[in-house]
């Protein structure tokens, strides 16, 4: 499956577009990994918890996007827009979500 923000795949022709797909990822935050984040933040640098836990969500956003798109017969999602966002009581869970353009491109 061929992923692309781009709105058009280069080389490649679309020949059917099959509609709008997307996928979603909702992950807790640990009391520890935000307890070390603001220590982090207060002395600089980067968090590595957070970083892994944006990265994980993400990956399941893009999976579960890929799969509806595989579903409905497309080798391929152009568009592709992801965001991202706090939510919950104290910004307590991050949440990703991806969604694009499921079309069948031209095989080579």
């Amino acid at each position: 499956m061929i992923l692309s923000t781009t709105p058009s795949i280069d080389g490649k022709k679309a020949v059917e577009y099959l509609g709008l797909v997307s996928g979603n990822a909702i992950l807790g935050a640990n009391i520890f990994r935000d307890f070390f984040a603001s220590i982090r933040d207060i002395v600089g640098g980067r968090s590595a918890a957070y970083e892994a836990e944006l990265r994980k969500a993400k990956d399941i956003a893009l999976s579960e996007m890929r799969e509806q798109a595989r579903q409905l017969g497309a080798n391929a999602i152009v568009g592709i827009d992801l965001d991202y966002e706090t939510i919950g009581a104290n910004s307590s869970m991050l949440m990703v979500s991806a969604s694009g353009t499921a079309v069948v491109v031209e095989p080579e």
